[in-house]
């Protein structure tokens, strides 16, 4: 097109925008509503043309101004969309919801360490975990002093603990297990029961424990008589272990070994009764050591388990397909991959 022939062009178009300028401005014709497109045109007529308010002529050049802030404000609305946490597959928590029916007792946060001791790269936090079960009541926060707890630190690993646990029987007859834990991976060293603890039965059990140079730095125990009994306290000095007695009425010091006592309490004595002494060996003994010290996670220790496991090749929580152990009956479950 020639540069009269443009000419020409832009007094037509411009004889016919003034017609229908001045009898809207009479309103003789309804006034224009700008569409979509016509108001991202002259935004963008607005940007690239420096002399853009002499050919405007339907509406004010600060309507255009305010299209633009408008644009503005609904993009970046749109670029700060809360997005939240992706959705977790079906399978994932068909394989969440198994787990807990075949672990009632096991919390969120103990269902995401042992996925998470699996290899299982993509496992869902603890609180999401929580969406898809019961109503579970969170643990109690944990008590110490800072005295304490810095001698705690500092000789973690050589300390172990030791404590009474007693449990009725059946019959109701009284046995008395002996539990000795090591403080830094939370292992169960030891246990032993009997119906009449004695200083010289506790010293022999701590004997078949520290054997092959295996003993502690610091062994805790409470104020118990047996524990603080002269002939216990001489065999401790004998083998160069000292002995750290906790304060009266202070659990809390011992916590460890007071925590053990509560997870076989929880989750070993308060579901099944022992009928005998020999019963009550068999289930500790199943329980430790095919379940507590080799499988069972603790948060305290990094969410590993108190043996440490091997490790384990990473999959996709969706391509990984587990088999399971059941332990004592089904009261718990060991899950393995399967290859």
């Amino acid at each position: 097109m020639s540069d009269l022939a443009k000419d020409i062009e832009i007094i037509a178009l411009r004889s016919q925008l003034s017609l229908y300028q001045q009898q809207s401005i009479n309103h003789k014709l309804p006034k224009p509503r700008p569409t979509p497109a016509f108001r991202q045109l002259w935004v963008f007529i607005s940007k690239l043309w420096p002399d853009w308010k002499s050919a405007l002529m339907i509406v004010k050049p600060e309507t255009v101004i305010s299209w633009h802030h408008k644009a503005f404000r609904l993009y970046w609305l749109w670029k700060s969309r809360h997005r939240g946490r992706p959705k977790i597959s079906q399978t994932t928590i068909a394989l969440i919801q198994r787990i807990h029916k075949e672990n009632p007792l096991w919390s969120p946060e103990r269902i995401h360490d042992q996925l998470l001791n699996l290899g299982i790269t993509d496992v869902p936090a603890p609180n999401t975990i929580a969406k898809y079960l019961p109503s579970i009541k969170k643990p109690p926060s944990k008590k110490s002093l800072q005295s304490w707890k810095t001698f705690l630190t500092n000789h973690q690993q050589g300390i172990w603990a030791k404590d009474f646990l007693t449990v009725p029987t059946l019959c109701f007859k009284v046995l008395y297990v002996l539990m000795i834990v090591s403080h830094d991976r939370r292992v169960i060293k030891h246990f032993a029961i009997t119906s009449h603890p004695t200083s010289a039965w506790v010293a022999q059990q701590l004997r078949e424990t520290t054997s092959f140079g295996m003993q502690p730095e610091y062994l805790i125990h409470d104020n118990d008589s047996i524990f603080v009994s002269n002939d216990l306290q001489a065999f401790l000095a004998n083998t160069k272990i000292r002995s750290v007695r906790t304060g009266f009425h202070s659990p809390w010091q011992n916590g460890i070994c007071e925590r053990t006592v509560g997870i076989l309490r929880r989750e070993l004595l308060d579901h099944i009764i022992p009928m005998n002494e020999k019963h009550l060996e068999y289930l500790l003994k199943k329980y430790i050591d095919h379940y507590y010290n080799p499988h069972r996670t603790h948060q305290g220790i990094g969410r590993q388990t108190p043996l440490s496991s091997v490790k384990r090749t990473k999959t996709l929580i969706n391509k990984t397909s587990l088999i399971s152990e059941p332990i004592l009956g089904g009261l718990y479950h060991n899950y393995h991959k399967v290859a």
